[in-house]
């Protein structure tokens, strides 16, 4: 049988009709447990079980929010992050309430604007997550997901602890993949004791000492966190970043705008089409006194049918081609985080290239590495003591992180995306099968959709998207009963 053809039985066996439906999601980050959260709303007394398989201790905060480190902030005001689509301001008043910023006077911009540090926001996801995980309606099974395999006309779930959970849907919510190093980097520097491949380990900048030379490969959001809080730890040895247009995450317009412009009544139907009209209507903003901020803005938010309109052929000439662009001025950094670097900038205490790495090697503990300037042709010699890679996720081999993904890839039940941002799935996120056939019982939750959804980074686009999953879910429940 294909995996388009393993949909829900028409008739429901005895064991089914006798007992709850069960909803098994993977991930337990924002993508996971917002599914779980709006679940629960829209099926009210008739909520299936719902089990989260998350190994922190907590669910609601993922990679994102699970950080301890002061410098990391939330990269959005405050008054637009939310748990509900249809109510913005919650975690501001929530914030407010709980004083949940009086002891970071920092938090507060002169306009008006909060942006508290990231594990805030995990606090108060938490929080609203936590009448249901009393009173049982949401399971925390603390566990590593170890397998995921086709039983009949569900799914049964393998974890480390020696668990083995029987569902009839399966929402897939897992974090992004780990950065990759560029070229032979990682098999060169693999056992100097400052090379520090992946940054979302915690303690991992603990490794470089104040005087350090540092070579920081990637110039966003990741790379803005470290050199801010490199300096928050005492570094002041000097720092280059690198990537391969040197660009760097741009910051927040002075004041709040609305979004500016209209990219979905005459839709652009290609790469090229799509960037004159933002041109276009960035130079008409500015004659109305707006930034370009508020025309990325709308981008954004109409992104789903902006990216809908395009052919896939576009979608990946964009990917390749303007990528780069769009993560620079889409996803901006904290003032705080933009203050410290420019204050680098402005002391020399930073350098950013457009260049990539042609070469490394170790010479006792120092680390000569060779650059290739973008717009150059004479190489550059460099010596570091200490290289953090912050390239972001390798979304390309998402199916290769996890064991349990790779055999789901084997049985024909997932394929990569073929703009490469992720997992192929449905207008109904529902996983693709080898066979290009949507698996209805299998679902596709957060960034790891957004090959087919458009812009999923950004969290008020995720926590629509987790309503959209939940909303698909309820409907699949409901036609199941039914039956």
């Amino acid at each position: 049988m294909t995996p388009a053809e393993m949909q829900f039985q028409t008739e429901p066996s005895t064991e089914q009709k006798s007992r709850r439906r069960l909803v098994a999601i993977v991930g337990g980050g924002l993508s996971g447990t917002g599914v779980a959260y709006h679940l629960l709303k829209l099926t009210g007394n008739d909520a299936p079980d719902i089990v989260v398989f998350e190994p922190r201790p907590m669910l609601g905060r993922g990679l994102a929010y699970d950080t301890a480190d002061p410098a990391h902030r939330i990269n959005v005001p405050a008054a637009k992050m939310s748990l509900q689509p249809d109510d913005v301001e919650e975690f501001q008043r929530w914030i407010e309430a709980n004083h949940a910023v009086r002891d970071d006077p920092e938090a507060a911009r002169e306009n008006g604007q909060l942006f508290p540090r990231r594990r805030v926001f995990g606090d108060y996801v938490g929080s609203l997550l936590k009448p249901f995980l009393k009173s049982g309606a949401i399971t925390h099974r603390r566990a590593t997901v170890t397998a995921i395999r086709r039983e009949r006309d569900g799914w049964v779930i393998l974890d480390d602890k020696g668990g083995l959970t029987e569902a009839d849907i399966v929402a897939i919510a897992t974090s992004h993949p780990p950065p990759v190093a560029p070229g032979r980097l990682a098999a060169i520097l693999s056992s100097h004791p400052r090379f520090v491949a992946d940054t979302t380990k915690p303690g991992s900048l603990e490794v470089v000492r104040p005087q350090d030379r540092v070579l920081v490969i990637g110039n966003g959001l990741t790379a803005a966190d470290v050199i801010a809080s490199l300096a928050r730890n005492g570094h002041e040895g000097p720092v280059v970043a690198i990537s391969r247009r040197g660009l760097r995450s741009r910051g927040h317009a002075a004041a709040p705008q609305e979004p500016f412009g209209d990219f979905i009544t005459d839709p652009a139907s290609s790469a090229v089409a799509l960037l004159r009209k933002i041109r276009l209507t960035i130079r008409q903003a500015a004659g109305q006194g707006l930034s370009w901020h508020a025309v990325i803005d709308q981008v954004r938010s109409q992104g789903h049918d902006l990216w809908r309109a395009l052919p896939v052929a576009e979608r990946r000439r964009i990917v390749r081609h303007l990528r780069s662009y769009w993560d620079v001025h889409r996803f901006r950094i904290a003032p705080q985080v933009e203050a410290v670097l420019d204050s680098a900038i402005e002391t020399g205490r930073l350098e950013v290239l457009a260049a990539s790495v042609a070469d490394a090697k170790v010479e006792g503990e120092t680390i000569r590495v060779t650059l290739q300037p973008r717009h150059a042709r004479e190489r550059l010699e460099r010596t570091f003591d200490a290289v953090i890679v912050t390239t972001g996720p390798a979304h390309g081999g998402i199916l290769q992180t996890q064991p349990w993904l790779a055999e789901l890839e084997r049985e024909g039940y997932l394929v990569l995306d073929p703009t490469g941002l992720g997992l192929a799935c449905s207008e109904r996120s529902e996983a693709l099968g080898v066979d290009g056939m949507a698996i209805p019982s299998l679902l596709i939750s957060g960034p790891l959709a957004r090959g087919t959804f458009g812009e999923l980074m950004g969290l008020p686009q995720i926590t629509e998207h987790t309503v959209f999953v939940a909303r698909e879910i309820t409907d699949k429940l409901q036609a199941a009963a039914s039956r």
